[in-house]
């Protein structure tokens, strides 16, 4: 995962991932997969929105007066990160409730989908990382032709996949393949 940037504020970032543990890191990790694999520069950050509130705001400010365009952040328990990232920014942030704990992250997903009026947070499904980044992407994309094409690209190979499953387990059971057209 690209680091580059390192809290300079100074190297262009596209998606600032943030959590609030290094715990956090195997789940969000498909995040910054998806969008460096879409060509998308990815800063990954671990941020407490409460052991270290003053550099999760620095960075959250600074990020943002560079051109971050979307700010991801998972968190487990209270999960108040999303929340705390949105008070500094109006970019997109994009909340990934992580579990933790004995609610297998139900808390986490009330903590970052319960946001007050004027503070949105989009939320994903419980460790729902992969789909976090996609969303971000599919952001972005609004005003990139470019990406917007990489990501239909990406949609595109998660279908033709399926159909392939599909003809698979259909000539398993004696139906022939099934039609591969849209």
């Amino acid at each position: 995962m690209n680091s580059s940037a390192q809290g300079s504020g100074a190297a262009r970032i596209d998606v600032a991932i943030m959590m609030g543990s290094k715990s956090d890191l195997e789940t969000m990790r498909p995040a910054a997969k998806i969008l460096e694999g879409l060509g998308l520069v990815v800063e990954v950050r671990v941020l407490s929105a409460h052991r270290t509130p003053e550099q999760a705001a620095t960075f959250v400010r600074e990020a943002t007066q560079n051109g971050v365009k979307a700010f991801i952040c998972g968190a487990g328990g209270a999960a108040h990160l999303a929340g705390a990232v949105a008070a500094h920014t109006t970019r997109p942030v994009i909340g990934v409730p992580i579990a933790a704990g004995t609610l297998g992250g139900f808390d986490s997903l009330l903590s970052t989908v319960m946001m007050p009026p004027g503070m949105p947070v989009a939320t994903v499904a419980v460790g729902g990382a992969e789909n976090a980044g996609l969303l971000a992407a599919q952001i972005i994309a609004v005003g990139d032709a470019a990406l917007a094409s990489r990501v239909e690209a990406e949609r595109e190979s998660r279908r033709r996949k399926v159909l392939e499953s599909d003809a698979e387990v259909r000539a398993q059971f004696g139906r022939g393949a099934a039609p591969t057209g849209k």
